[in-house]
């Protein structure tokens, strides 16, 4: 009797467990997720690999932590949730710079409004009649391979002076390189400017930058690359370690490209040929190669952003009276549209597109596209409803 109660309860155990793993959500699948390794590191390089990604997204700042006073999020994560797009509510917002010189408005806070703070201190305003610009953060996947890309290939998509005769005529971003960083290999120097490839317009010369830049800025959050206090402007002690730092660095070169959905359905061929069609792929560069990289795992490989990584004349309507380094109120980078549908899954079920997120649409974004962009704006327009939704469906699989 016993013997059989014993069967019986494993035996209901069992059912249970079945029944209870039948009701649990599947785990996304990998071409789902916007986050994880590249393939081919090491097992040392896996291992910094997750110090980074702890760094990133599970350190949570306070004021004991050194946050602030006055900053915009208190983590790396909480603006690239899953390391995908943000949301308005965490929308950054710089302001100060009304032309290619340079900031005219430091002493008043700029470049960047930390519209938060400690207790104790009075978050930023932006100063009456200064020009500014919203700027949602982008998703982080694939900038290992972005990052890898020489400089000289760059320069070459350039056709400032339109000689094609395209009507596409992108320049890069030429920025002062920070007395922190290192040149890339094969880096082309102009006039004491480098090439930069990070921020919307590009004014990020690489990650490093990139990277101790938002810890400052975005977080209030002092290192031995950006030592001055976001109230006080004054260099203060390191709140972060040099190898904090390095390691998120490595973390954002290694996150994996965002792998692309679908692609053998008719209608997203069909909608690629459309993407061509309208010359959309003349600014959004289907393929890229990495030159040499310091990271094996990334070097010589052939990668699709759909981006030139470029600054084009976007516009009067995008025209938001701010710039960095020589990018003019007009010009934006072209963004990679690797990852686009996945974008809405970490902007709270909706998009928010464009620089700024006021895309409500892929649609929406096109539409907004005029200056350089004009041309494929009126092709759209020509298409039949059902090209168009071949078209959004093919951008939505990448």
């Amino acid at each position: 009797m016993k013997a059989r109660n014993v069967f019986g309860l494993a035996l209901l155990a069992i059912v249970t467990i079945e029944a209870c793993e039948n009701f649990e959500p599947a785990a996304p699948k990998g071409h789902e997720l916007l986050d994880g390794p590249v393939d081919g590191l090491s097992e040392s390089e896996n291992i910094r690999f997750l110090r980074g990604d702890v760094a990133f997204n599970d350190e949570i700042f306070t004021a004991d932590a050194g946050l602030g006073p006055l900053f915009v999020a208190n983590s790396c994560g909480s603006c690239h949730p899953g390391d995908g797009k943000g949301h308005p509510f965490t929308t950054l917002t710089r302001f100060g710079q009304t032309d290619e010189t340079g900031n005219q408005y430091h002493h008043m806070g700029g470049p960047q409004l930390q519209n938060r703070a400690i207790p104790g201190f009075t978050p930023e305003q932006l100063p009456q009649g200064v020009g500014y610009s919203k700027l949602t953060p982008p998703a982080n996947t694939g900038l290992g391979f972005i990052d890898a890309v020489s400089d000289a290939d760059i320069l070459a998509w350039a056709d400032p002076d339109d000689l094609n005769g395209d009507g596409i005529s992108g320049v890069p971003n030429l920025v002062s390189m920070k007395e922190y960083l290192f040149a890339r290999p094969n880096t082309v120097e102009a006039n004491g400017k480098y090439v930069g490839r990070f921020g919307k317009k590009g004014a990020a010369y690489d990650l490093h930058q990139q990277t101790a830049q938002a810890y400052n800025e975005d977080i209030g959050i002092t290192s031995t690359y950006e030592p001055f206090d976001t109230h006080s402007r004054l260099a203060i002690d390191p709140e972060v370690s040099d190898q904090t730092i390095l390691d998120v660095v490595f973390y954002l070169k290694t996150l994996k490209a965002p792998v692309p959905r679908n692609t053998s359905q008719p209608d997203i061929l069909a909608g690629k040929e459309v993407f061509t069609q309208i010359g959309c792929a003349k600014c959004h560069r289907p393929e890229m190669k990495t030159g040499t990289s310091s990271i094996a795992a990334l070097s010589n490989k052939t990668f699709y952003p759909y981006t030139d990584l470029l600054l084009h004349d976007m516009g009067p309507a995008l025209d938001d009276g701010y710039t960095e380094g020589t990018a003019k109120t007009f010009e934006w980078k072209t963004p990679a549209l690797w990852g686009l549908g996945l974008s809405k899954y970490s902007q709270g079920g909706g998009y928010f597109l464009m620089h700024d997120g006021r895309a409500r649409s892929i649609e929406e974004a096109i539409l907004l596209h005029g200056g350089e962009g004009q041309i494929s704006n009126d092709k759209y327009k020509e298409l039949t409803e059902n090209e168009k939704l071949e078209l959004i469906r093919f951008l939505e699989s990448l």
